[in-house]
């Protein structure tokens, strides 16, 4: 396997953690995002760029045009409450969770097919198969997130070129809001999820797997209420 990997999203959190963790392991990697990044290593260059900007896309290219990665790591995320008074967070929630991914998939996929091999790893979210009134616009990108990288990874199996859609549940990050939060996990344990997606290249991976039968107990609940006739 060529050891070289793109990460977005990876000053902190889960982002962070796999960085450190391949890093550890003899890779060589690019890492981009919007804040500086703590780490120094001569097999790691960072890169500051928001991936709402053109400027994101310019970066990516010069990356790939320097040298295509093996693998590629979308982390990027970010999540609010809705505020009906001002609800212009929804359109960056939409365009970092969803659109981000996108731009870089665009840039990222065909240099992989045209090399024959490769592997795309988005992090997404349990939270893509259910409704929220609370959070509308984290749950509706997620739900286009992992609905189109695990449309890409049936596209691409005969390609040589691997895609894994990671859907966690709550994980000990900035991005772990609310009261209550099941079966939370840590970003060390997270990252060991990614490690084991690398080598066993699933197209969907759900970590921790305890939480997916609560997940579908809140999805069948909500399609109750959904259905019920109005009075």
């Amino acid at each position: 396997m060529n050891q070289t990997a793109l990460i977005i999203g990876n000053s902190d959190g889960i982002g962070l953690g796999i960085t450190e963790a391949l890093l550890e392991r003899g890779w060589t990697i690019a890492g981009i995002s919007k804040s500086p990044c703590q780490l120094k290593s001569k097999d790691y260059k960072h890169y500051i760029k928001d991936v709402t900007q053109s400027s994101f896309q310019n970066t990516l290219q010069m990356i790939l045009n320097d040298h295509c990665p093996y693998l590629c790591i979308y982390c990027a995320g970010i999540g609010e409450p809705l505020d009906l008074e001002n609800m212009k967070k929804e359109i960056d929630i939409i365009q970092i969770n969803l659109m981000g991914l996108v731009r870089t998939v665009t840039h990222v996929i065909p240099a992989m097919v045209k090399r024959g091999k490769g592997h795309f790893i988005g992090l997404s979210s349990v939270a893509d198969v259910l409704l929220s009134s609370e959070a509308p616009s984290y749950h509706a990108s997620k739900a286009g997130f992992s609905n189109y990288l695990e449309g890409l990874g049936l596209a691409l199996k005969q390609k040589g070129v691997y895609v894994t859609n990671i859907r966690f549940g709550f994980v000990d990050t900035k991005m772990a809001k609310g009261e209550i939060k099941p079966f939370m996990i840590s970003v060390k344990k997270a990252t060991s999820h990614i490690l084991k997606c690398l080598h066993k290249r699933p197209i969907r991976y759900t970590a921790p797997g305890i939480i997916v039968p609560m997940v579908n107990f809140r999805r069948f609940m909500m399609g109750l209420s959904l259905n019920r006739p109005v009075k």
